[in-house]
């Protein structure tokens, strides 16, 4: 019997790989919202009611995608930190901004899904809350071993942040297990949303007609400008 239960779930393992497989391409031609488990299950050969086994419903299906997808970013990110030299922080840092970008541009789709306009009538479950922090958790580690071991050195005078936010940036710290002061959480929440946005920027189309001869280049001194808002010494 604990062969044929794992062959079975062999079998439902390999049905899931190919039922996101088409969901994910379906993504490039429909768009999340058009995502549709009766167009999976006709392309695959089976009966709609079939693939409801798997995925309940079209949410069920989308949130499987985005938990993947957050978990292929935080993949992608952790490995390029831990490629980084551990006391070279702003070389980490921009290794991780770099990892970003990269996996965007190979999953525009998956991207637009994670960090694009949200799927009218969806909502997120909780379950993609600890996936959907594994970039941010790595740049939050880079920021905190940088305050612990003297390498911050922002640029300043800065004003300070207004005493209104103390409690977000508490949550933040929290959050992302960020050991730092507040002018240094709000530097890093600053620096992480212009990464997203930048990104977002060149992958939408924003930068067409305005930034064409290399964007590499200028994404890599975007992100190093930020690092050096951050604090993180070259």
């Amino acid at each position: 019997m604990s062969a044929g239960r794992t062959a079975r779930e062999r079998v439902r393992a390999e049905l899931i790989r190919e039922i996101t497989g088409i969901a994910r391409r379906q993504l490039a031609t429909e768009g999340a919202a058009g995502l549709s488990l009766r167009a999976i299950a006709r392309e695959m050969g089976m009966v709609s009611s079939a693939i409801y086994r798997y995925f309940p419903s079209r949410d069920d299906l989308l949130t499987a995608l985005i938990i993947d997808g957050y978990n292929a970013v935080g993949e992608a990110v952790e490995n390029a930190d831990a490629a980084a030299p551990a006391d070279d922080f702003a070389a980490r840092w921009l290794a991780v901004c770099r990892a970003v970008r990269e996996w965007a541009l190979a999953h525009p789709h998956e991207y637009a899904l994670l960090y694009g306009s949200p799927v009218p009538g969806y909502k997120a479950p909780d379950a993609t809350v600890p996936p959907a922090a594994r970039d941010t958790v790595v740049l939050a580690r880079i920021v905190s071993e940088a305050h612990a071991a003297g390498a911050v050195d922002p640029p300043g005078p800065l004003p300070p942040p207004p005493p209104s936010i103390g409690e977000d940036l508490a949550r933040v710290r929290a959050a992302v297990d960020l050991d730092a002061p507040d002018d240094l959480v709000v530097r890093g929440l600053t620096a992480w949303a212009a990464l997203y946005g930048t990104v977002s920027f060149e992958l939408f189309g924003q930068f067409n007609n305005t930034l064409e001869d290399d964007r590499a280049a200028y994404f890599d001194h975007t992100m190093t400008l930020l690092g050096r808002f951050v604090g993180l010494k070259s």
